[in-house]
C-alpha cells in the first residue's frame, strides 16, 4: 500500500503502517478517552488519556493478530503474502495471488473472524479474573472502584471490541471476511468465481449504503450521535468502495483473460545500446517520444532498461558523458513472454508499481507491453464486448541478467 513505511517482519511477512494509522491513533484515542470518562467516573483527566491510547494502540495489535491469522493460513496453502499493513480502518494482508479454490478461500477467510473470537474470550475470562463479573463495561458498571484500573478498563474494552470485530467481520458484505465467506460459498455453488464474486460485491455495496444511511440517522437524529454517525458513513462508503472495486476488477478479469501479451504488446521495439548517453535517451525517447523507459540490447537479447527514475540520481552535467549501461536497471529484469495471459502481466505491472515490462521469447526481446496497451485494449474489447474464452495460469517470470 502506498504511503506506508515499514515496521519489521514477522513469520516472513513484512509489516508496514499506512500514514492514516498515524491519523487513527489520534481520533480513536480521543473517541475512547470520551468512553473511559463515562464508564469510569472520578478519575484524573489524564488517566482517561492514557487508557484511551492504550486502549486504541491494543486493538490495532489484536488487528494486527487477527490479518496474521489470514496470512498464515494463506502461506500454510501455498499463497505468497507480500506484507500487512495497517491502516486507519484497520489491517489488510496483501497476497500475490487469490486463493485456487472456494475451500481455500473459505478457510482463509474464516481463520480471522475465529481469531478475533478467540481474543475477545481470552479477554473476557482475565477480565472476569480481575472484575469478579461476567458483565462487561460497555453493558453495565458494577466494578467496585478500588477495583478499577488502567489495566482492567484495556482488558474489558478488547474482550467487547474483539468480540464486536467478530460479529461485525462475519457479516455477507464483501470484502468484509464474511463477504470471502459467503463468496466461497457462491463460487462452491456455481463453480465460477466471477459470477460469485460479483453477487458478493452486490452484497457489500448493499451493506455500505446500509451503514452511510445508518450513519446520516446517528449524526442528525440521535442525540451526541454525530460522531458516531460520521464513522458509520465512513466505514459504509469504503466498503462500498471496495465492492466496487472488487467487482471491476473482475470486469478487467473478464475481458483480459485468455488474450496473449503477444497480440497486445508493442511490436516496434525502440531500444538503445549499453554506449548511448543518458542526454540522448532523455531528449530522443523520454522527451520527445514521452517514453518512461527503454529497453537497452545488446543484439537481440535484452541487457537492461533504463527509466526515468534512474535518470533522476545523475546531475545534469553528467547526462552527456554518462553512458546508459552504467545507471540501467539490470537485475532483476520482470519480463514475460508472448504466450503469457494478458490478465497475467497485468497483474505483474500492478504489483511492481511498472508502467512497460519487457515481452522476451527464449531470453531475446521480441516487443514491449505497457500501461497505455493495455487500457486501449480494455476499452475497445468493453466497447465490443469482447471478453476472454479461456483460462490461464500467471506466469510472470523475473530475469537475471
Amino acid at each position: 500500500m502506498r504511503g506506508s513505511f515499514r515496521l519489521g517482519r514477522i513469520a516472513g511477512i513484512e509489516i508496514g503502517i499506512h500514514y492514516t494509522w498515524l491519523l487513527a491513533l489520534v481520533i480513536f484515542t480521543w473517541l475512547f478517552e470520551q468512553t473511559f470518562f463515562v464508564t469510569y467516573p472520578g478519575w484524573e483527566t489524564y488517566l482517561y488519556w492514557v487508557t484511551g491510547f492504550l486502549a486504541t494502540f491494543t486493538l490495532f495489535v489484536s488487528v494486527l493478530v487477527h490479518e496474521l491469522a489470514h496470512s498464515l493460513v494463506a502461506k500454510a496453502r501455498g499463497l505468497p503474502v507480500s506484507s500487512i499493513t495497517l491502516f486507519i480502518l484497520g489491517g489488510v494482508s496483501n497476497l500475490s495471488e487469490e486463493p485456487q479454490s472456494p475451500g481455500v478461500e473459505f478457510v482463509m477467510a474464516i481463520v480471522g473472524p475465529l481469531t478475533s473470537l478467540a481474543l475477545g474470550i481470552i479477554f473476557w475470562v482475565w477480565w472476569y479474573f480481575l472484575a469478579k463479573t461476567w458483565v462487561l463495561p460497555v453493558f453495565s458498571m458494577n466494578v467496585p472502584s478500588a477495583r478499577q484500573t488502567i489495566a482492567l478498563a484495556v482488558i474489558g474494552f478488547l474482550a467487547y471490541s474483539n468480540i464486536a470485530l467478530t460479529i461485525f467481520n462475519l457479516l455477507p458484505g464483501f470484502p468484509l471476511d464474511g463477504g470471502r465467506v459467503f463468496r466461497s460459498i457462491l463460487w462452491h455453488a456455481t463453480h465460477n468465481l466471477m459470477k460469485a464474486t460479483k453477487i458478493a460485491a452486490t452484497v457489500g455495496r448493499i451493506f455500505g449504503w446500509g451503514l452511510m444511511a445508518l450513519g446520516v440517522w446517528f449524526a442528525l437524529f440521535m442525540p451526541g450521535g454525530f460522531v458516531n454517525g460520521i464513522l458509520y458513513i465512513f466505514v459504509g462508503w469504503f466498503l462500498n468502495s471496495a465492492a466496487d472495486n472488487s467487482r471491476n476488477e473482475v470486469t478487467l478479469r473478464e475481458h483480459l483473460t485468455g488474450v496473449l501479451v503477444g497480440q497486445v504488446m508493442e511490436k516496434d521495439i525502440e531500444s538503445v545500446q549499453p554506449e548511448t548517453t543518458i542526454s540522448d535517451v532523455v531528449q530522443k525517447y523520454f522527451i520527445q517520444k514521452r517514453k518512461r523507459a527503454i529497453p537497452i540490447t545488446e543484439g537481440d537479447n535484452l541487457a537492461g532498461v533504463i527509466t526515468i527514475s534512474d535518470v533522476k540520481g545523475i546531475s545534469q552535467d553528467r547526462w552527456p558523458t554518462t553512458p546508459v549501461s552504467q545507471v540501467m536497471h539490470r537485475e532483476p529484469i520482470h519480463a514475460v513472454k508472448p504466450e503469457d495471459d494478458l490478465n497475467a502481466a497485468m497483474k505483474l505491472i500492478a504489483q511492481y508499481d511498472l508502467n512497460q515490462i519487457p515481452v522476451l521469447n527464449q531470453g531475446k526481446l521480441v516487443g514491449i507491453l505497457t500501461r497505455a496497451d493495455v487500457i486501449n485494449y480494455l476499452q475497445l474489447s468493453q466497447e465490443l464486448n469482447i471478453k476472454g474464452k479461456q483460462k490461464a495460469n500467471p506466469t510472470g517470470t523475473k530475469i537475471k541478467l
